[in-house]
Order: structure tokens, then C-alpha cells, then sequence
């Protein structure tokens, strides 16, 4: 037998590496801890990169000769100890929950139900905002200690891959995952789940979220007909048979699941209405332990939350009577013994038994607690509710309170922010508690190296754009001429404008552009330029919403946009986090009042950046006057009916065009008179120390207030530990 070379590990030392790599990485708490994805990073950058940064996936394709070297190399493994030793000194740490609360609250356990949960762009389990909004939630449910389980769907196919054509249309892929590529854990379990007449199974997988479990449930197995299997393929796919069969799996199934393994929660959140059949399984279950119809309700609104999201119309599920015969009557039957009963509280009218099943309805019919996400969409929702009648006692509009959402720092922070952070804020991530305020010490900052990290984080944003470009360009097989000039795409200098949320119509991606010769000179101002940054993905039915997405692409490639105005591929949470860290504004503005809250605008102020906003959604409760723009002067009114929850602005009405004509009008004499301006007004050693002011204004005022941390803790108090009166 040959002697092995005494530079090789042997191995046994590679195996070695090989586990305690794998188990750093079955726990997702290295998608929200620096040091642990740099680790993971340099085994090999550019596979990486290709592997959407996924730890496992990348071990499962290096072999051990790629591992030899890091096995012997004492700095890696240095820095793999340390990676250990955090997690582990987190995972023991004694929590914010833990400190605070003593007697029966300690004994709370939250069920979090969500169709679909943001965690990282290697788990694509999310399509936009109510999943981003999720994945925070859990997080910080983890850094806080707060007893929760999240509960959701495992797709095969995720969220669809958006690519534009060369003409700007939107082709829908679906790609298959692979799931050894995750650090799933099977838990053993199946639970039943009765669709019409039928019964439908699910494989439990489960995933660690820091010290949070996040149920999985998949239909995707061989005890299943194809066509049942298939219902967990694609996140928000398929037609309304599709989507009310998901809705029963998630509601119904996810009961079944944290029962299964065995735990018993005290709140069950629904996180939008997808999960509200979560209801009837409840009420199914207090009957069979023999509790009366009317008790079993109280009992089910004791324990329940409920959290809209949407004034929009489309975005509260309907099914017809037809539906919900064929598929929910078994299980309503057994709820509350009569189908008509268990319809009823789907209602908007109880007694109109022709009206279409709504599940907004019906989990406010069964929620004790119900809220809005920022104080404008908590007036609106009771609007919006006003009418629904009082069904056996259920919640009334006018106790739908609101908790305005937040973010998740650590997971949106830039890691070229975070070594200046230490020296100057000093923040204590293990062990935090919701008010704690270290960005409070902004002003610490030299202003020097505050506008220098936000020309590192431009310059970083920009080659990543014009990278994202070149693969794009390519796909398409486009000239080489095209594929030049995308290498040159933007100026690293140049005030950084970014827009980058869903393609909704109403969110008004185009409004910019209302007006192309007043925007041209606007960006091609030879003393102050700007440029644009779009990104963005509509529902795959969505045909108006991929219509802006490709005026939006045809203005990009226009000969007076090109290299100015930019549009990216299939926004996922790698090109948020690019955007909302390199741009210097951020753009915001959606017709009143239908912005519920939004949260990518909060990311922005982690980094210095400024945002520019309709006065719609969380901004009014964070725009001061010193920390950004309100897009407003020219039509306030419009912002008065968005406060008080009377905005109707319909598209296409004759008042809709007035507003968009007023709105674009409005930001581009922001743009002109007092962005570009501010951001080019220089010392002599370049710093624009004006600019620097309001960088430091917006962080003092958002970054604390608008974090997930004070998000969840105002659950805590408000909907998971009050019991409301029976």
C-alpha cells in the first residue's frame, strides 16, 4: 500500500470536517449569522454563487479532495470552532421571552400558520412580502424565545423562475428541487387530511429556524393519486380546485401535524386567510370531545389570530358554494353538524346561502384577536369589514387593531456594514430584547466613513447589476454589442434610485416614467445624474401586472433609458438584499390606501439609505420630515382619504389618471429640487454632509422601530398572551 503523503489529512479528518459542516448548516441560523456563510463561502466562491448559497448543496458536490485543504488549514478550522461555538452560545442563551414573563405565559406556545415563509433564496418556499414578513417573524421568534412553531406547505416547484423575453413578456418556469440539497429532517409522521370524500396524505419534514421548528407538510409521496401529489408543486399555481385544496391542507393538515409530534399550542396565528380552515379542524376537534357547538366557538376564538394583509380584493380567497360542498362538507359536518352552520361563518351575509365562501371571513369569524399591519391598513380593514354581521359573537370590525410590520436586521444587513457597526453601535445580537436601541448611536459615525460605506455598498450593488444583466443578456442569446454595454451598465457614483417589490398594478412600477423627456433629463443631467433600478415579479396569472413589468423592460431598452434604467430577473431575497443595501433612495409609491404596509422600505435605513414614499402603508407613522421624502405636496387629500380608510382610486378612472399625473409630477420635482441636489452638494473632502444628516436621521428613527424584534413583541402582548373574554 502506498504511504500517504504526510500534507494530506487522513481521512477520518475529512470525514470529520464533512459532519461538523453538515450540522452547522442543518440549522438556518447561518442564513442570519455573517461569519457562518463566509465559511460556507470559502470552501468555493463561484459554486457558491451557482448554488444560490446553499451549505449543503455545496458539500454534496465537493469531494473530500476539495476538502482536504480546509481540514488541515488551522484558520478554517479556527473559524469553524468559533461558528460553532456562536450557535451553540445562542442556542443556550437566556432569551428576552425567558427574562420577561414568569407563571402561565411561560407555558404559551404559538402555532404559526403561513403558505409561505422566506427563510433564504436557496429555499425558494416564498413568493414576495407575506413570505419575507413570515421568514422575520420566525426569526425573531428565535432570537427572542418566543415558543413557537411555524407551520406551512413544502413545495416541489417553489414560486415560478421569471425571465423576460427579448420584448419584455414574462416566461413562467418551474423548476424541480431537489431536496437533499436542504437540511430538511424527516420527522417520521403522516397526517390524513379529508378533501371531499377522500382522504389526502402528508410527510411532515421539518426545518430548524435558530431554536424554532417549521413544519413542513408534503403531499408529494407515493400513498397519494398523482393528481393529490401534485398539489404541493407549485406555491400559489394551478386554479381555485388547486388552491382550495392547499388552503385544506394547510389549515387542516397543519393542525394535524403539531398534533402529531406531539404539541399542544395556546394561540394559533393565522398569518393571512390561506389557513383559516385551521377553524373548522378546531371546532371538529371540540366536538368530538363532546363540547357543544356554540362552547367549541368561543373555545377556537380564545386561541386564535388573525393577521390581514391586503386591502386588495384579489387578495382575500373566494370559493363558490360549489367548491365548498365538494370539498369542505365532510369536515364541516363534523365541525359543527350542519354544512349551513360552518358556511355561514365564511359569509359576508350568513343567510345568503348563493354568496361566495371568503376565507378572510371566516378566520375573522373565528379569531379572537385580529389586526392589520400598519396603523392605516388596521382603519381600512375595518372599513372594509364594517358590514360583516355579529355570527354567534365573532370579532367586529372595530376590534381589529393593527401591528405595524418589521424586519429582521440581521438577516437584511450587509456584511460590509457589519465591522463598522461594532465600532461605532455596538450592537448585542444574542440575547437582544426588543428595545434595544443601538442604532440610536448613529451619530457616533464619522460622516467620512458613513458615506464611504454607502459608495462601498453602491459600487457592490452595480457590479452585481451588471453581472445579473450579462446572464440575462445571455439566456437570450442577445448581440454581443447588447452584452458590452450591460458590462457597463450604471455609474458606481451616480445617485441610486431603486424600485423592487410584486408587479401588483396598483403598486405603479410605470408611474416613473409618466412623463420620458421631464425623466430624461432627470437621469441625464451631466452635474447630477440618476439611475434606476427595477425588480420585481407578478402573480403568473396576472396579466396587467406582467404587462407593467414589460413597459417597464421596453423603457429600459429604450435608446433614452439605456444604462440609466435597469430591470432584474426574478427577484428573490439575494437581489433584495443587493438592492436594498446599494441603494442610495428607495421608491416607493402605490395608489392609497391599498400599500397595506410594505417592508422593503425599511431595509434601506440599515444601511443610510433614504426613502422616498407615498404617504401609504408603515411610512406615515415613520416620516418625520428629516429621514426621507413624502411624495405628497401636490394632492394631499389623496393622503387624508388613504389615513381616514375612505381611498377608492379605481384603475383607469378618469381620478385614478389625475392622481398618477400628480404623483409622477410630484417626484420628479423631488427628484430635481431636492434629492439630486442634497446628494451632489459636496465638501471638500466629497462627503455631502447634508445627505449624511438625513442617512443618520433615517436610522435613528427606523431601524429600532420597524424591526421584527418590536413587531413580534407587540404580538406577544397583544394577541398571543390576552385572553379575550368569552
Amino acid at each position: 500500500m502506498p504511504k500517504q503523503s504526510p500534507a494530506a489529512p487522513r481521512p477520518a479528518l475529512v470525514h470529520e470536517l464533512r459532519v461538523r459542516l453538515t450540522n452547522l448548516a442543518s440549522n438556518l441560523w447561518w442564513t442570519w449569522n455573517g461569519p457562518a456563510q463566509a465559511l460556507f463561502a470559502s470552501l468555493d466562491p463561484p459554486l457558491w454563487d451557482a448554488l444560490h448559497h446553499s451549505p449543503i448543496a455545496l458539500l454534496r458536490r465537493l469531494d473530500d479532495q476539495a476538502l482536504a485543504a480546509p481540514a488541515r488549514d488551522p484558520s478554517f478550522l479556527a473559524r469553524l470552532a468559533a461558528c460553532e461555538a456562536d450557535l451553540h452560545a445562542y442556542l443556550t442563551s437566556r432569551t428576552w421571552f425567558a427574562r420577561t414573563f414568569r407563571g402561565d405565559d411561560r407555558r404559551l406556545c404559538v402555532a404559526y400558520f403561513c403558505a409561505e415563509f422566506a427563510l433564504h433564496e436557496s429555499l425558494p418556499l416564498y413568493a414576495g412580502g407575506l413570505g419575507v414578513l413570515a421568514g422575520d417573524h420566525v426569526k425573531s421568534a428565535s432570537d427572542l424565545g418566543v415558543p413557537l412553531v411555524g407551520v406551512g406547505l413544502l413545495y416541489r416547484n417553489g414560486y415560478y423562475v421569471q425571465r423576460f423575453a427579448a420584448d419584455g413578456s414574462t416566461h413562467v418556469d418551474y423548476p424541480t428541487h431537489d431536496w437533499s440539497d436542504w437540511p430538511l429532517a424527516d420527522t417520521g409522521h403522516l397526517v390524513s387530511v379529508p378533501i371531499g370524500r377522500r382522504l389526502l396524505r402528508a410527510k411532515v419534514w421539518k426545518l430548524s429556524v435558530g431554536r424554532v421548528p417549521l413544519l413542513l407538510l408534503d403531499a408529494d409521496i407515493p400513498q397519494n393519486r398523482p393528481a393529490d401529489r401534485a398539489l404541493t408543486h407549485q406555491l400559489y399555481g394551478g386554479d381555485e380546485h388547486t388552491r382550495i385544496q392547499q388552503e385544506l391542507l394547510l389549515g387542516v393538515g397543519g393542525v394535524r401535524a403539531v398534533r402529531s409530534l406531539g404539541i399542544t399550542p395556546s394561540v394559533y396565528h393565522l398569518n393571512e386567510g390561506h389557513a383559516a380552515f385551521c377553524g373548522l379542524e378546531r371546532l371538529r376537534e371540540f366536538r368530538d370531545a363532546g363540547v357543544s357547538p356554540l362552547d367549541a366557538i368561543v373555545r377556537v376564538r380564545a386561541s386564535t389570530a388573525f393577521t390581514s394583509h391586503t386591502p386588495v380584493p384579489a387578495g382575500h380567497d373566494r370559493f363558490s358554494p360549489g367548491l365548498m360542498r365538494r370539498y369542505v362538507a365532510p369536515l364541516a359536518l363534523e365541525a359543527l353538524g350542519k354544512l349551513d352552520s360552518a358556511l355561514a361563518l365564511g359569509r359576508e351575509q350568513p343567510t345568503d346561502r348563493g354568496a361566495p365562501f371568503c376565507m378572510t371571513v371566516l378566520a375573522l369569524s373565528l379569531a379572537g384577536r385580529a389586526n392589520g399591519v400598519s396603523r392605516i391598513h388596521g382603519r381600512v380593514s375595518r372599513e372594509m369589514w364594517r358590514h360583516l354581521p355579529d355570527v354567534a359573537g365573532a370579532i367586529q370590525p372595530t376590534r381589529i387593531e393593527h401591528v405595524t410590520n418589521g424586519v429582521h436586521p440581521q438577516t437584511w444587513l450587509a456584511p460590509e456594514a457589519l465591522a463598522l457597526y461594532e465600532r461605532y453601535l455596538k450592537p448585542r445580537w444574542v440575547g437582544a430584547a426588543p428595545d434595544d436601541d443601538w442604532w440610536a448611536n448613529a451619530h457616533r459615525i464619522p460622516p467620512v466613513e458613513f458615506w464611504a460605506l454607502r459608495n462601498v455598498l453602491r459600487r457592490r450593488l452595480v457590479h452585481f447589476v451588471r453581472q445579473r444583466l450579462g446572464e440575462q443578456l445571455g439566456r437570450r442569446r442577445a448581440p454581443a454589442a447588447d452584452l458590452a454595454a450591460a458590462l457597463e451598465a450604471l455609474d458606481e457614483d451616480a445617485l441610486t434610485v431603486g424600485f423592487a417589490r410584486r408587479f401588483a398594478t396598483y403598486k405603479r412600477a410605470t408611474l416613473i416614467f409618466r412623463d420620458p423627456r421631464r425623466l430624461e433629463r432627470i437621469l441625464c443631467d451631466a452635474r447630477r445624474p440618476v439611475q434606476f433600478i427595477f425588480a420585481g415579479k407578478a402573480h403568473p396569472r396576472d396579466l396587467a401586472g406582467q404587462d407593467f413589468a414589460r413597459r417597464v423592460v421596453a423603457q429600459a431598452a429604450s435608446r433614452r433609458f439605456r444604462g440609466r434604467v435597469v430591470v432584474l430577473e426574478n427577484y428573490d431575497m439575494e437581489v433584495g438584499r443587493m438592492l436594498t443595501s446599494g441603494c442610495d433612495v428607495w421608491l416607493n409609491n402605490p395608489t392609497p390606501p391599498q400599500e397595506a404596509s410594505g417592508t422593503s422600505g425599511m431595509k434601506p435605513p440599515l444601511h443610510g439609505g433614504l426613502n422616498c414614499s407615498i404617504l401609504d402603508g408603515w411610512w406615515p407613522e415613520a416620516f418625520d420630515g428629516r429621514n426621507g421624502w413624502a411624495i405628497d405636496r401636490q394632492h394631499p387629500a389623496s393622503v387624508r382619504r388613504a389615513a381616514s380608510g375612505r381611498g377608492d382610486v379605481r384603475s383607469g378612472s378618469v381620478a385614478a389618471s389625475r392622481s398618477d399625473a400628480n404623483d409622477a409630477a410630484a417626484i420628479y420635482e423631488l427628484l430635481e429640487n431636492r434629492i439630486a441636489p442634497l446628494f451632489y452638494a459636496r465638501d471638500r473632502a466629497g462627503v455631502p454632509q447634508r445627505w449624511v444628516k438625513m442617512m443618520v436621521a433615517s436610522m435613528k428613527s427606523i431601524c429600532c422601530r420597524f424591526s421584527s424584534h418590536r413587531m413580534l413583541a407587540e404580538y406577544v402582548r397583544q394577541s398571543y398572551l390576552p385572553r379575550p373574554a368569552p
